[in-house]
């Protein structure tokens, strides 16, 4: 499609789909909200809603019979003690903003004295490698003299050619006005070469997204990267001028968010420190954020939540006075259907679900959200009584694209050193450690491994690597499918369609969670604080503003970011 063709459709999407609501209309209107899913970013975005709006009746739909979605901490019996096991997330970043939105959640839900911390001194922070070809590699950073570090990346092969590389991205032109969005693979090896690419770059991502960094849209996931490409013609000059003293680049909705947590109260010694640390978890496993959700919410007479309960149908429902929504669902257990209206709906499901619940309604067609596919992990938890089993400390490894096939047959994403990286959950000694296996490697298997041979290729991708041939105390094998949605190429373009097709709906339904704007913990309550301030103060009415005319941007001194 030419760009002229694109500019005349995206004209009649905003005159066809803009209709704006009031500000205190939308606030007096919300008065029964449906929140559909129980996960994360439906638990943050029911509080939320409850917190600023304390007379509106909400109600939470879940699928399955519990809530917390993807966190799901597990207390372990090893004989001498529990252990926890993470099949989920198992820590998070406090990183600007996102990280510091859930920080001060963990706060308003008086959480901090749950709170472990990781030093940035630790060996978990310091000590990152990435397998290849065939052992651990650590990555060179904080925590080795400046002699150890440039050893590495001239003696490792993991970092062959990408000296060079890396000095002449520089002279590269940066990419043509036509260019409207690239795979991070395609972006950065453009950028850098594809040593850089496949032996480094891959694994990160095989760590955060378990994806195919050939389709992952660069657009999406390194939107200051892309933007610096732009701005600088360079990558490396607008990192070196960010490095002394220069500008660094801030997407406007981020900026905004910065500010509106520089305007809070000072936050405890504790959580202060937390801001400043590694990363954070809980005592008893990142799942106590989605269980201390639950109780505030289960406390509250106007909050109700139906478990095992699908949504079938939603469609329009106007009549003299108000548009509503009519929401269908069933009862697994009883296989009841009932209806119910409702003033507002935040769907936080997988996009490609909300977009075959809504197909048949007539109302609305929200058929890119189909085009978000999504990957399967297995995740294995080991534990090892044996304390002194590993023979490095870190925060563990992860395996590139590059890999040569003998040395990952099971097609491993990453092991994970629990008991390195997550220290003070458990009250034994001994080593805890989680595989990851699958992602975008197994995008075309026609079934998976089951539990035991889950466990047996854990244990072989832990004797091959580390030399590990203990038989572990403990196993638990989880297989999460459909876990992490992959934003491909086109992301950002596909969002900014569906957001106009919402605003038909005049406010009525809007999304939040991580089919759409980030795939973290952190970026699934950020969206959540987001879709319910939209709501409260009438500055949203879909969820996806941000991705409306592309993303907008402000360079500012690094200090300005770091206030309070």
């Amino acid at each position: 499609m030419d760009c002229a063709l694109q500019t005349c459709q995206k004209r009649f999407l905003r005159r066809h789909y803009a209709e704006a609501i009031p500000a205190s209309k939308v606030h007096h209107e919300a008065t029964d909200i449906a929140v559909l899913g129980g996960g994360i970013t439906g638990l943050a975005s029911a509080y939320f809603l409850a917190r600023g709006l304390s007379k509106a009746k909400i109600t939470i739909f879940e699928a399955s019979s519990r809530l917390g979605g993807w966190l799901d901490s597990k207390q372990i019996d090893v004989g001498t003690g529990n252990v926890v096991f993470e099949q989920g997330p198992r820590n998070l970043r406090p990183t600007v903003p996102n990280g510091i939105v859930t920080l001060d959640l963990v706060r308003d839900l008086d959480l901090e004295d749950r709170v472990l911390m990781t030093s940035k001194n630790s060996e978990a922070a310091q000590n990152r490698f990435i397998y290849y070809p065939d052992h651990p590699v650590r990555m060179p950073g904080p925590g080795s003299s400046f002699l150890k570090n440039v050893s590495t990346f001239f003696s490792e092969p993991v970092f062959k050619g990408t000296f060079s590389a890396t000095l002449s991205e520089v002279t590269k032109p940066r990419r043509s006005e036509a260019l409207r969005d690239e795979s991070v693979g395609s972006f950065l090896s453009r950028r850098f070469g594809s040593a850089l690419t496949d032996n480094v770059v891959s694994a990160v991502f095989h760590g955060i997204y378990a994806g195919d960094i050939y389709k992952l849209s660069a657009r999406t996931i390194l939107p200051s990267l892309w933007e610096t490409e732009w701005r600088h013609h360079s990558i490396m000059r607008g990192m070196l001028g960010n490095l002394f003293g220069g500008l660094q680049p801030i997407a406007n909705g981020d900026l905004e968010a910065v500010k509106d947590i520089q305007r809070q109260p000072p936050m405890s010694e504790k959580l202060e420190r937390a801001k400043k640390s590694s990363v954070f978890t809980f005592k008893g496993g990142i799942g106590e954020l989605a269980h201390r959700l639950e109780a505030k919410l289960s406390g509250n007479m106007n909050v109700t939540i139906e478990r095992e309960t699908y949504v079938r149908e939603m469609k329009l429902k106007p009549n003299s006075t108000t548009t509503k929504v009519q929401i269908i669902t069933k009862e697994s257990s009883t296989h009841k259907i009932r209806s119910s209206d409702f003033t507002h709906v935040i769907s936080t499901i997988p996009g490609d679900i909300l977009a075959g619940i809504v197909l048949n309604s007539g109302d609305i067609n929200l058929s890119p959200l189909q085009q978000t596919s999504a990957v399967t992990v297995m995740v294995v938890n080991l534990f090892f009584s044996n304390p002194s089993i590993l023979p490095v400390h870190g925060f563990g490894y992860l395996l590139p694209r590059s890999l040569p096939f003998e040395q990952n047959p099971e097609r491993a994403l990453g092991v994970v050193f629990d008991s390195d990286a997550s220290i003070g959950q458990d009250d034994v000694p001994g080593t805890k450690v989680t595989v990851m296996l699958g992602g975008h490697w197994w995008d075309d298997f026609d079934a998976y491994p089951d539990e035991d041979e889950g466990a047996c290729m854990a244990k072989a991708i832990l004797e091959r690597h580390l030399g590990i041939d203990d038989e572990p105390g403990a196993v638990r094998v989880s297989l999460q499918r459909r876990c992490i949605p992959q934003y491909g190429i086109g992301h950002d373009e596909r969002m900014e369609d569906v957001s106009h097709r919402l605003e038909r709906l005049q406010g009525r339904l809007r999304v939040a969670g991580n089919s759409y704007t980030g795939v973290g913990l952190n970026d699934c309550v950020r969206a959540a604080r987001d879709v319910v301030k939209g709501l409260i103060d009438g500055t949203g009415k879909t969820g996806l503003e941000s991705f409306v005319g592309g993303k907008k941007w402000s360079w500012v001194k690094p200090d300005e970011l770091r206030k309070n």
